[in-house]
């Protein structure tokens, strides 16, 4: 991947009132996806490695890819308009049909999922991971929080 992308990683899913914080970034910059509370909780459910009684629909796309012979390369957070952000998937087919690289347009969402079912890497463009701001504060609050919370309760048990 080019200078002009930036590798990140989920660092964090929180609920919020109307769906899901997803928290992404490195160790320079954290920034916030908003997502609906079904792809946040697959992205949780994906990161935690939860076993599923019947394939989720993200589940169904891989079975799909694997059926064609199509691997997911990566992903790319490749624009933020007003806080909406978008997102290719680029695909690597190389079966009976041919080699192929496939580009599809994608909700950053429904991407993240995907790059984390088949351990695959996701970017940010530069230009997005530049304009959008920093919530690693926000992010390390809210995990101490968690911990404090959950310590607080082992604590109050014993």
């Amino acid at each position: 991947m080019s200078s002009e992308a930036i590798k990140v990683n989920v660092r964090g899913v929180m609920p919020t009132a109307n769906g899901c914080a997803v928290f992404l970034g490195n160790s320079d910059k954290t920034f916030i996806i908003y997502v609906d509370h079904s792809v946040g909780n697959a992205i949780q459910m994906t990161m935690d490695g939860v076993k599923k009684e019947r394939p989720l629909t993200h589940d169904l796309i891989g079975q799909i890819f694997l059926g064609l012979g199509v691997e997911l390369d990566q992903v790319l957070i490749n624009a933020v308009d007003e806080g909406t952000f978008f997102a290719r998937i680029l695909l690597r087919m190389d079966n009976e049909l041919g080699k192929k690289i496939i580009e599809l347009d994608s909700r950053p969402s429904d991407s993240m999922v995907l790059a984390l079912q088949h351990k695959r890497p996701i970017y940010a463009a530069r230009e997005v991971f530049e304009k959008v701001e920093d919530m690693t504060e926000i992010l390390e609050r809210v995990l101490r929080q968690r911990e404090e919370e959950s310590s607080g309760g082992k604590d109050a048990d014993s």
